[in-house]
């Protein structure tokens, strides 16, 4: 099973689409008015808005892309990318991925719980873990395209589960990994896996 996953991940990370490669330092000035939102190094300071200091490149060019072409609505970036080229889109991801990413804390009433679902999933309810994809200390799997998690906004982290949940997002892939798997959460458990992920470095 093992072999399997990892034979299906690499296959992922090669076979993806080919996007133009980045350059940081011409993204830092590109990113200046990101940084109203996602902070200037990419540590947004409000819990509404994704930190993507540390965010693979991959991960963050796809979302960009889906944002633009309308794949993904995000309406606090309506328009934002509309006039930004491929290597604009390439530049800015490489600038925050290049940044370090800060970390909060987890909720110690829930933190136990969101462990438990992080590291072991919920094996009666079908529910694998999050480690797989999103590696045990949360650092994603760029190559992939799978996303960096750990330190990430807790509010940010709950509202994307619930979305995916409810059918609000649907740019996972052909697959739909995460519809799929957070049918299986309660409000509940997207609350503690999310104060986990909050406090996970």
């Amino acid at each position: 099973m093992n072999k399997l996953i990892v034979s299906l991940l690499l296959t992922l990370g090669i076979t993806g689409v080919a996007h133009a490669a980045g350059d940081a330092t011409a993204g830092q000035a590109k990113a200046a008015v990101c940084g109203a939102c996602h902070g200037p190094d990419g540590n947004s300071p409000a819990p509404n808005f994704p930190k993507l200091a540390g965010q693979g490149e991959r991960y963050l060019t796809k979302q960009m892309h889906d944002i633009k072409d309308g794949k993904r609505t995000v309406l606090e970036m309506t328009g934002l990318l509309a006039n930004l080229s491929d290597q604009d889109l390439a530049d800015i991801a490489a600038y925050f991925a290049s940044q370090k990413g800060s970390v909060g804390a987890a909720d110690p009433k829930t933190v136990a719980h969101g462990e438990e679902l992080f590291r072991g999933g919920n094996l009666e309810k079908g529910m694998p873990s999050c480690i797989g994809c999103h590696s045990p200390n949360g650092a994603g799997l760029a190559e992939a395209g799978f996303p960096h998690l750990s330190g990430q906004h807790a509010q940010y982290v709950a509202k994307q589960l619930t979305d995916f949940r409810e059918g609000n997002r649907t740019n996972d892939g052909d697959a739909k990994i995460m519809q799929t798997i957070t049918n299986k959460m309660s409000n509940k458990d997207i609350e503690a896996v999310s104060q986990y992920i909050q406090g996970l470095h």
